[in-house]
């Protein structure tokens, strides 16, 4: 766990070295008329992936979207019911796509889906096939987001399968021809999302590589992935969250950094876990997609993916993406302003036992006397000078809400 601390705390130092070496990329041109409300906050939701891999089927997704809203979720902000791998079928002889036998009925999928007030999402590849060996999107383009429209599809997820070793075997010896190439590959989608006039979030599957972030909105992307798929597990938390250091001049309403999707309530994770995910997730201005069973969600998962006044730190309309402000060893304090003038502050403990950690306010740009308020806790701590110190555990985190007092 340390060595994995010491390649964060390092990260950008490592890439700065790096990129001495990288010549520099083409300019991108960004499409000529991108909504510009679409995904105006983080996009909020659920996604079947986590849970269910591509064992999906007409009936689980309206489970899940029924949970979504019978569990309060939808209240909250939680919207898109996100197929991943295991809906597609084959194409037919004009080319256009069909979905498999689990899904009789699309469009009808998609009526039913919007009758509750929320919004579905479909999962495709820029390449010939997806990571489970469907039909991918490459030379369809136009043809899939024309079907996709048509159905009343509100949400893709273009997944970098079939493309990624190409890439790195031609980044290798001409890494601007590479780069051209994954441009060129995540633009047809874009463009042609665009073309259908349908409002459809456009969310980059390709793992931060070629440094998505610094292009992503050029393709009219509303969201990339800033690195590998996530697991429930801690280690795979910390990879995902503590490595998006440096990346909040590249977010804003309308794009977003997405280190991937919430693991909160999956099995493997320990409980700890959950509340140090969800917490760094809305300091990150990251989107919220839920990934586990909402259909047997228990009141404490519950009450950690609907907690209204951790939500509204990720949904905060300044779109604000938090960062770093210190690191110590394995304590790493996280800060992200809010548009009322208030900053959230996140204490982590990456370490191996309890800690005490203290945050000096002026780290974070406030003086004199400070009131505290813990957002997991909806508890007022009270006025404090100059600092906040608390005991944090293992792996665990304290989410506080700072304003001058008065």
């Amino acid at each position: 766990m340390h060595r994995t601390l010491t390649r964060a705390c390092s990260r950008r130092d490592f890439l700065k070295a790096a990129s001495a070496t990288v010549p520099a990329l083409a300019a991108v041109t960004a499409p000529a008329s991108a909504p510009p409300l679409l995904a105006a906050t983080p996009p909020m939701g659920w996604n079947s992936y986590n849970h269910f891999r591509n064992q999906i089927d007409d009936a689980t997704i309206r489970a899940q979207a029924d949970a979504m809203v019978a569990s309060g979720m939808k209240a909250v902000g939680y919207e898109y019911v996100n197929m991943d791998e295991g809906w597609a079928g084959e194409r037919d002889a004009q080319g256009v796509i069909h979905p498999n036998a689990k899904f009789p009925d699309m469009k009808a999928l998609a009526d039913y889906i919007h009758s509750l007030g929320l919004k579905l999402g479909i999962y495709s590849a820029p390449s010939k096939s997806t990571c489970g060996g469907r039909p991918g999107s490459f030379g369809h383009e136009e043809q899939d987001a024309q079907t996709y429209a048509a159905w009343g599809i509100d949400y893709l997820k273009y997944d970098l399968c079939g493309l990624e070793d190409r890439f790195n075997k031609l980044a290798e010896t001409d890494l601007p021809a590479a780069h051209a190439m994954m441009i060129e590959a995540y633009r047809k989608m874009g463009d042609a999302l665009r073309r259908t006039g349908r409002p459809i979030v456009y969310s980059l599957c390709q793992y931060g590589m070629d440094r998505v972030w610094a292009w992503g909105p050029s393709v009219g992307a509303n969201l990339w992935r800033t690195g590998n798929d996530i697991h429930d597990d801690y280690t795979s938390l910390s990879m995902n969250g503590f490595t998006q250091a440096g990346l909040a001049p590249f977010a804003g309403p309308g794009h977003w950094n997405d280190p991937d999707m919430l693991e909160v309530g999956n099995p493997h994770f320990k409980p700890v876990d959950n509340f140090t995910q969800m917490s760094l997730w809305c300091l990150l201005a990251a989107p919220l997609i839920a990934g586990n069973d909402l259909t047997n969600m228990p009141p404490e998962i519950h009450a950690i993916l609907c907690n209204r006044e951790v939500i509204a730190v990720d949904q905060d309309p300044a779109g604000i993406q938090g960062d770093r402000v210190s690191c110590e060893g394995p304590l790493e304090i996280w800060m992200k302003p809010l548009a009322d003038g208030s900053k959230v502050v996140g204490l982590f403990n990456r370490g191996r036992s309890l800690m005490k950690m203290t945050l000096r306010f002026a780290d974070v740009g406030i003086h004199g006397r400070v009131q505290v308020r813990d957002l997991w806790e909806h508890a007022d701590r009270g006025v404090f000078e100059d600092s906040y110190s608390t005991l944090v555990l293992k792996h665990g985190v304290v989410l506080v809400k700072l304003r001058e007092a008065t």
